[in-house]
């Protein structure tokens, strides 16, 4: 009582206050400033939250850039500039599509089509121990292991384990690849649960969209986060930005530490009550270096995240290298707090392009991966991946790769590619005017400079038919050693340090190189820029 009679004086007080206050302006500026100042203070926010994603400097740059377009003929200027890059890019594919076919033929080729098909394939560059990754089986593509997964897709090129009772053999293959890798992934180990399962994909890529979109949904039945954040470190694979496009998860991208590892302590303070999931490569991409995936386990499980590591790379490497003596860190299923993993059977599991698998700790954070559609005219519909109808004969050549080689055959692959990896950081520390970036835990050699322009090399080699991934970050170049380097690694280092000797006395563009491109494209502040030379590129590809 005697609480409310000290209250109501000191209310009715405040309210005389501000009535007299506010008598001194207009009623409409009274109704108007609430508005304006809500509208103020959102676009304050959004700038904030601008400048926390993509740092003071690019907000800057982007939004004098924005600023800069609208002066008149600015833009055009830009566009057209913007036009030549994309071309030069595509110089070399845009005449090459001269006389390709737009409409069906009147007549059907038949039996001749096959003849048509092998002159394309002839005039393919030759590919054979030159590319970094992209084919890893070794030898001749018409014998030996080729032979064996092309009879196995062809003899299964008509079936679709969509139609689960129709492909009993196709729905085995693939329930078989899933258990096997697994089993490499510490399935039968305590430490996992003993519930691990998943599915094949359509390759790394689908892996990890899948991964992404059940965690995400695991994570807002389990936790109720309706607006999801993931964190990566920027050496993880741009496969994560594309889902966080697809499935509107707002993506934090943390720098790697000195060792080119992800930085934990990093990803620690990015964590917050919206974060559904952090992720670790076993090895990453870029250098082929793995992260501390133990470190992240720790993390992720206990703040109640998911963990999804992507042995996209290391999947059919790592466990057998582990065999072999080699010093290979936890990375699986084995370490607490993993809740799922993707790792391509195409690469170094041999088996034929378009396969890969996703496998998570436990069913039920498996079960957000599946669609089911209850309500349609066409019957009760459930599907387990992204694509509906999937390609039979895919399954059943990895299924057929894996057991045609069995532990014994991919003890020996490894043991080839591990020991070419040595020889070429061997060759590349031969060379004064290069040096490898941090310290390779795998198949995966990058090597930069700061002597030369590291881009002038990729192109020289580009020359010698070699086809290498260029990098950024630092600046640099890699090679992703697979069978088809074994025997020619010798070759590789001789033409890597005459390439290295011609650019050092003859530095500068090589003619048709793309040097100057990246180089100039590491150095536009303006990402947002870059991105649209991307898109205008595959937009003229496609």
């Amino acid at each position: 009582m005697e609480y409310s009679s000290s209250v109501i004086p000191m209310i009715n007080e405040i309210r005389k206050s501000v009535n007299s206050f506010l008598s001194g302006f207009e009623p409409l500026f009274v109704l108007v400033v609430p508005f304006v100042t809500f509208f103020v203070a959102r676009i304050v926010q959004s700038f904030v939250q601008v400048v926390q994603e993509k740092g003071v400097k690019s907000t800057v740059v982007g939004f004098f850039m924005s600023c800069v377009k609208l002066v008149p003929g600015v833009k055009k200027y830009i566009d057209a500039e913007k036009q030549k890059v994309v071309d030069k890019l595509q110089s070399s594919s845009k005449s090459k599509r001269d006389g390709w076919r737009t409409e069906l033929p009147k007549t059907g080729l038949g039996g001749g089509v096959i003849d048509q098909m092998k002159d394309e394939k002839q005039k393919d560059p030759a590919w054979q121990g030159k590319c970094s990754g992209t084919v890893y089986i070794g030898g001749n593509e018409s014998e030996g292991h080729f032979s064996l997964i092309n009879e196995a897709c062809s003899m299964f090129a008509h079936t679709n384990p969509l139609h689960l009772d129709v492909f009993r053999s196709v729905v085995r293959f693939e329930a078989e690849v899933v258990a096997m890798t697994a089993a490499l992934f510490g399935s039968k180990e305590k430490a996992s649960g003993g519930q691990v399962c998943g599915n094949m994909t359509s390759g790394g890529t689908e892996s990890i969209l899948l991964a992404v979109k059940s965690s995400r949904d695991y994570m807002k039945a389990t936790k109720n986060i309706t607006c999801p954040e993931m964190i990566i470190p920027e050496s993880a694979h741009s496969a994560y930005d594309k889902a966080c496009q697809y499935f509107k998860i707002k993506l934090w991208r943390v720098p790697v530490n000195k060792e080119f590892q992800a930085d934990v302590k990093a990803i620690k303070k990015y964590i917050n009550k919206n974060t559904i999931m952090i992720v670790g490569s076993a090895p990453g991409f870029p250098h082929g270096i793995i992260d501390p995936i133990e470190e992240l386990g720790e993390l992720a499980f206990s703040y109640g995240i998911c963990l999804h590591v992507d042995l996209c790379l290391g999947g059919f490497v790592l466990p057998f290298a582990r065999k072999l003596g080699y010093s290979i860190p936890p990375f699986d299923f084995s370490v607490q707090g993993v809740t799922s993993i993707s790792a391509d059977v195409h690469k170094y599991g041999l088996a034929p392009k378009g396969t890969s698998i996703v496998l998570y700790r436990n069913h039920e954070i498996r079960k957000h991966q599946f669609v089911a559609v209850t309500e349609w005219s066409g019957g009760l519909y459930v599907s387990p991946t992204i694509a509906g109808s999937r390609p039979g004969g895919l399954i059943a050549g990895a299924w057929a790769a894996m057991l045609s080689l069995g532990q014994e055959g991919y003890l020996e692959h490894t043991r080839d590619i591990m020991e070419a990896s040595k020889r070429i950081q061997n060759g590349v520390k031969d060379i004064p005017e290069l040096y490898i970036v941090g310290r390779p835990d795998m198949t995966i050699v990058a090597f930069a400079s700061n002597v030369i322009d590291i881009f002038e090399v990729n192109d020289m080699l580009s020359s010698k038919g070699w086809h290498l991934n260029p990098l950024q970050r630092p600046n640099s170049i890699h090679i992703c050693v697979t069978l088809q380097h074994v025997p020619i690694v010798d070759d590789f280092v001789k033409d890597l340090k005459e390439s290295v000797q011609i650019v050092k006395k003859n530095p500068g563009p090589v003619d048709g190189g793309l040097a100057p491109i990246y180089g100039a494209a590491g150095k536009i502040p303006d990402r947002g820029m870059v991105n649209e030379l991307l898109v205008d590129y595959m937009d003229n590809a496609c």
